[in-house]
């Protein structure tokens, strides 16, 4: 009776999540900059926002924003920002170590689990740079592209699949950054998928996603080109 009833609740479960896409219960959260240096128990503030489908702000959510490391937690409820479904929420770290922070956007289910960042001690020495190609690694979830891409990013976050896979040297780094900066005046129309939104990343943020998408060296399988297809 257990294994009839698994097997009927299954692609019961999946025609569900597959009824909330289409019904448009999904959205991308962007973080608007990731904070250059994070001191224990001094407050940072994380500003994000939640669009629809990766283009339709969406104002008046109940969002908030978790951390954890180890079996310390806390957490912070978000506040409008000054644009349209942008937010912002002020975390005190009380102590150093790797954080993992999570966005709850308040819509639906929709979540972002940003990759480890780094709370150091109050006065304490100076972190080493991060290279362009790790610092895009972070932006990849940071400004939601893990949401809609597939991709071997080591990630707690799911991916949609609803855009190609990320596939070193497909585009040339030029070209890969003008799409980057302006993706519809860039990317061809897409007939049955939405276009890709435009996040309003700076310079220094579309050279460190180019140097981690086109980054031979990071792991890469012929299943995320197969994902692709």
């Amino acid at each position: 009776m257990t294994r009839i009833r698994i097997a009927f609740l299954i692609p019961v479960a999946i025609a569900l999540a597959a009824a909330t896409i289409s019904a448009g219960g999904w959205a991308v959260i962007t973080v608007d900059a990731l904070p250059d240096r994070i001191e224990a128990g001094r407050a940072v503030t994380f500003a994000f926002t939640v669009r629809q489908h990766g283009h339709n702000p969406l104002s008046g959510l109940t969002a908030r924003v978790e951390a954890g490391a180890g079996s310390q937690r806390i957490s912070a409820n978000a506040n409008a920002g000054r644009n349209a479904g942008q937010y912002t929420a002020s975390l005190t770290f009380p102590r150093a170590g790797d954080w993992s922070i999570t966005i709850q956007s308040g819509f639906m289910t929709s979540k972002l689990t940003l990759l480890p960042l780094t709370v150091v001690d109050a006065g304490g020495p100076l972190q080493a740079s991060v290279s362009g190609a790790e610092k895009g690694r972070q932006l990849f979830v940071a400004k939601g592209c893990v949401t809609c891409h597939v991709s071997d990013v080591a990630s707690p976050n799911e991916s949609l699949k609803l855009a190609p896979a990320l596939i070193p040297k497909k585009y040339q780094d030029e070209f890969l950054a003008r799409i980057l900066a302006n993706p519809a005046a860039t990317l061809p129309t897409p007939r049955d998928a939405a276009q890709m939104p435009n996040l309003g990343l700076d310079q220094p943020e579309i050279a460190a996603l180019v140097a981690f998408i086109n980054d031979g060296s990071r792991p890469y399988t012929n299943t995320t080109a197969e994902k692709q297809r």
